[in-house]
Order: C-alpha cells, then structure tokens, then sequence
C-alpha cells in the first residue's frame, strides 16, 4: 500500500469518525454548557483546517493542522476528567461515605453516564489527524521528513 493510499484511508477514518462522533453528540443532547460545546467545535473547525492544507500545502497550513489535532487530543483528556468527575459527584450525593479508592472505582465502574471514556474518541481522532499529516511529501524537507541514514 502506498503512502498516499495510506494517508486517504486515514483522511477517510477521521472525516467519518468526525461525522459520526458529531451526530451522536447533538442527538444525544451534548450542549448544556460551554465546554460540552468544544468536541463540537473542534469538529467544525477541523473541515476548513483541512480543506486549507489539502488546498494550500503550506508548512503553516501543516502546522495549523498539527494544532488543531493536538487541541483533538488535549479536549479528550480534560473530557475525560470532566466525566470523571461528574459521575465523582453523583456517587457522593448518593453515597456521601465513599472515600478514597473506593469512591474512584465506584466512578469509574458503576453506571453509565456519562461513561468516562467516551471523550478518548478525540484522542483518537487527534491521533489519526497526525498520522494523516505526517510524512507530508510535498511540504520542505526541513518539515516532518524521516532522517537521512548515513552510507559508510
């Protein structure tokens, strides 16, 4: 398979995975406050990022890409703890005896909502976007170029 085959099927992953990802989130009502607004936001900010580089092919639309896909993973994390600690709360308002490890297993293992994991999606997703844009052919050899070997 070759680089650019490669780097289509990944563009293709991250597109639908946004799509997907963007779909269930408005369904299922992802919107109370600003910062279940983010993944929303990065999602539509993520299209003309990468309509830019595919038309540009600039090192700054390259950058601009690594950015917005580092901001992918970075909001996965801190949503991450943001469900975290909504489900912390919920165990304390019905179990205010819940203390330490336990209180940490019961919300992290008990119930459903909000699952915990579910923002690593944008982790994910971040991580495609930078493998999509790694390796970038037609950018400068001082950007993102695998090292020269030596020959002795």
């Amino acid at each position: 398979m070759s680089i650019a085959r490669l780097r289509s099927f990944l563009l293709l992953i991250f597109v639908l995975g946004v799509i997907g990802s963007a779909v269930e989130l408005v369904l299922l009502g992802h919107t109370e406050d600003w910062r279940q607004w983010v993944p929303l936001a990065l999602f539509v900010l993520s299209f003309p990022v990468l309509l830019f580089h595919a038309i540009a092919r600039r090192a700054l639309t390259f950058r601009i890409l690594q950015a917005t896909m580092l901001m992918f993973v970075i909001s996965g994390g801190v949503g991450c703890w943001f469900h975290y600690q909504a489900k912390r709360e919920f165990k304390l308002e019905t179990n205010p005896a819940l203390t330490g490890w336990e209180l940490i297993r019961e919300a992290i293992v008990s119930g459903t909502t909000p699952p915990i994991l579910a923002p690593g999606v944008m982790i994910q997703l971040g991580l495609i976007g930078l493998a999509y844009g790694y390796c970038r052919p037609s950018l400068s050899s001082t950007i993102n170029q695998p090292p020269q070997e030596k020959q002795g």
